[in-house]
């Protein structure tokens, strides 16, 4: 991952070498933001600290593709904080793009203890956040988080995301206008759930990738993302993969910086 982080640097550019009006608008106003310093924030802060010092121990059911720290099924709260919730940066990133966009229906693959699904549901608490997680012990601390910080717009599909992520796509009966996949890190699993949720898609629809090179199949799984012919637009920020359906831009992929 060291050498893959290092091309990265000498690949990735910034606002300079963005022709893309809609992108360099983007990559300006949200992406690049570093003065976010939105109140909304406070509680989640004070969350993440609790979090991180909770010797709480739950018994974990991993259907992905495990953990590279700890390969026990016993841990504890502030050992899955540390190493399995996404830096807050990329809460506020996700806040500031839902922000943005105005999506109706958000869709997260990976509930973890909910820390990214609250900075989610916080940007627009009229939508409605879908999020799935295969581990029911993680999925009951991740309610619990919810009801701590007065999330009404949340609903936790519990079970294995094989299974769960096609049945609820069949109630929804609307289309998908924010994803992200942060669940099994593994080339066939991704691109599977990439493939159910793209008819649900629309020209404005943003799905994000997690881990896009947390291992070869990862790599190998954005690589098809890019290449699909819906997709038209695609955004490289190493830990994440941003992925557009515009009809009216011209198929690109940008490698940026975070």
């Amino acid at each position: 991952m060291i050498t893959a982080y290092i091309k990265y640097l000498l690949r990735s550019g910034n606002e300079h070498s963005i022709h893309s009006p809609f992108l360099f608008d983007l990559y300006t106003q949200a992406i690049s933001s570093l003065r976010d310093n939105n109140p909304d924030y406070n509680d989640l802060k004070k969350l993440r600290r609790e979090l991180l010092r909770s010797n709480q121990e739950i018994e974990i059911l991993d259907l992905g593709a495990g953990s590279r720290i700890n390969k026990s099924n016993r841990r504890r709260i502030k050992a899955i904080a540390k190493n399995a919730e996404k830096p807050a940066k990329f809460g506020r990133l996700f806040n500031r793009l839902i922000r943005r966009f105005q999506p109706k229906n958000i869709l997260e693959l990976g509930t973890s203890l909910g820390l990214t699904t609250l900075y989610m549901s916080r940007a627009k608490p009229d939508a409605r956040v879908i999020s799935f997680e295969g581990c029911p012990e993680t999925a009951k601390i991740a309610r619990q988080n919810f009801e701590k910080t007065g999330a009404q717009n949340i609903d936790i599909v519990v079970g294995n995301i094989d299974e769960t992520l096609p049945a609820e796509l069949k109630k929804l009966n609307q289309k998908i206008d924010f994803a992200y996949f942060d669940a099994n890190h593994r080339y066939e699993p991704t691109v599977r759930y990439f493939e159910t949720c793209l008819p649900y898609t629309t020209n404005d629809s943003l799905f994000i990738f997690d881990d896009i090179y947390w291992s070869e199949e990862m790599t190998q799984a954005w690589e098809h993302i890019k290449n699909h012919p819906d997709v038209t637009l695609t955004v490289d920020l190493f830990w994440i993969g941003l992925v557009f359906f515009r009809k009216e831009q011209v198929k690109e992929n940008f490698v940026l910086r975070f």
